[in-house]
């Protein structure tokens, strides 16, 4: 169940929605070839104490505006936590995975877990629209900035994005061997192909895609017969699966079901 106000890998939803609400401004039919989808997160915590919001983050490059400068996000590996306070919003660009690749103009892996300015990729133009951003968010003005520094389809890129797609669509498929047999790609190349285009290798994204169903369940229901979760994700046991949640949130998958 993917929140259509939040989304799927944000932890606790239901505390979130309480605090949070997440509206998906869609782009221009010409930037949504590189962009999934604008994102806008508002808050207003006035009377409340700050808010620690904690996401398992997708294979995904973010452009972000906010304070006090726009930034670029390569993929979170780690999980993400944003400590809220006050009130405000925050302006952000989903790109299609392996889509940023053209824009960067290296290896997305280098960004892996690191956050740059946005200015790096894009000028200092980025920097001004943060200054307009901050008064109001305006899909129609992220539109304006990137339909002209928009690069020449890559191919590759909508390769490695369609083959995202299936990972993160079915977290029933649990091997990378599958995946490169299916695309019909060796796995070295497969690894290559993540390395340079999406930031994280597909046994990270193959993973990821399990936990985001395993936290969504676990959030949905007050008890979970984890034996029967672990089973139907490919895990070799329901401790494998507890281990693997626990590294990825911080506390088991029982535990963060009774605090959902």
């Amino acid at each position: 169940m993917e929140s259509p106000r939040l989304g799927r890998g944000v932890l606790h939803p239901a505390r979130a929605a309480e605090l949070i609400t997440v509206d998906r401004p869609a782009p221009h039919p010409e930037v949504a070839r590189f962009v999934e989808y604008y994102w806008v997160v508002r808050w207003n915590l006035d009377g409340h104490d700050p808010y620690a919001q904690k996401v398992l983050c997708h294979p995904n490059v973010h452009l972000v505006f906010e304070a006090p400068r726009a930034q670029v996000y390569g993929v979170q590996r780690s999980l993400f936590a944003r400590r809220l306070e006050g009130a405000g919003h925050v302006f952000g660009v989903r790109f299609h995975p392996g889509a940023f690749r053209p824009f960067a103009g290296h290896a997305v892996g280098d960004l892996t877990d690191r956050t740059v300015p946005a200015a790096d990729h894009f000028g200092p133009e980025a920097d001004r629209l943060n200054e307009e951003l901050a008064a109001e968010p305006d899909a129609s003005l992220v539109d304006a900035f990137l339909r002209p520094r928009l690069p020449a389809p890559d191919p590759v890129a909508e390769e490695v994005a369609a083959m995202v797609e299936r990972i993160t669509a079915s977290p029933d498929l649990y091997r990378v061997d599958d995946l490169a047999g299916e695309f019909g790609l060796p796995v070295r190349r497969l690894q290559r192909l993540f390395a340079e285009y999406v930031g994280a290798s597909p046994k990270w994204v193959l993973r990821r895609a399990r936990l985001h169903e395993a936290s969504e369940r676990a959030a949905a229901v007050g008890e979970l017969d984890l034996a029967a979760l672990a089973a139907e994700l490919g895990y070799s046991d329901q401790a494998h699966l507890t281990r693997d949640f626990t590294a990825a949130v911080g506390v088991s998958p029982a535990r963060y079901a009774g605090a959902s």
